[in-house]
């Protein structure tokens, strides 16, 4: 029996526990995303984006044209601006942090450990404390890197756990925002006839889930493999 499943036993959640995992569920989730007023539950709309500043200006006769990016600025290469970039990092994985160490003092985690685990562990062989980062990473590919990390620090889980989690993470991360926000193009595609693409969004979110799912037990497997082969030997 391991350490997580010897945590569920010891560690009754309570109401409040339920409670916030139901909040960090809904809150991770995306589904109140959107222009309405319970967009404030949702982790992308209060996360926000930076301020747009000018990147270049042209002159079409008498008007003048502007575009606008991010304080990144246009043509930066090298280290320097990777640097840059980790900075635009910093907001999302404080953020998400934050939230979830607060979803966690209620109890969160305890709650989806007691839920999930049986689920989890026979799919990926996982523990049911990573259902909160695993659906953040359906959001957010930040998000779900640092609350894996912090479930490895935490002792949550193992380190061949995170492995088999990560690449449930790598394949098609941040599924569902970059997905609806790119991907849909595709059921918009026509062939010769005029035909649209015989698909939809449910079934392309649908096999994307599945082969994460398949991906991430690959890696569960060659683990297991080169456990009884270190063994062996």
């Amino acid at each position: 029996m391991s350490e997580q499943e010897n945590k569920t036993k010891e560690e009754k959640a309570g109401i409040g526990g339920y409670i916030s995992l139901i909040f960090a569920v809904v809150f991770f989730s995306g589904v109140c995303a959107g222009n309405h007023w319970w967009a404030i539950f949702d982790f992308s709309t209060l996360n926000g984006a930076f301020g747009k500043v000018v990147t270049n200006v042209t002159l079409n006769g008498d008007a003048i044209k502007t575009a606008t990016g991010m304080f990144r600025g246009v043509g930066g290469t090298g280290a320097i601006d990777g640097f840059c970039f980790a900075l635009t990092l910093v907001p999302t994985v404080m953020f998400a942090l934050a939230m979830i160490t607060v979803c966690d003092h209620y109890g969160a985690l305890t709650a989806a450990r007691q839920l999930l685990t049986p689920i989890l562990r026979p799919l990926m062989g996982i523990p049911g404390s990573c259902s909160l980062a695993l659906i953040a990473s359906l959001q957010s590919t930040d998000g779900g890197a640092a609350l894996t990390r912090q479930l490895l620090d935490k002792g949550e889980i193992t380190e061949d756990e995170a492995d088999v989690f990560a690449m449930f993470q790598l394949s098609a991360d941040a599924t569902i925002t970059n997905f609806l926000g790119a991907g849909v193009v595709l059921l918009s595609l026509t062939d010769s006839a005029g035909n649209t693409v015989p698909a939809s969004i449910a079934l392309c979110l649908g096999i994307m889930l599945v082969m994460k799912v398949v991906g991430a037990n690959i890696v569960r497997f060659l683990k297991i493999f080169m456990a009884k082969k270190k063994k062996a030997a």
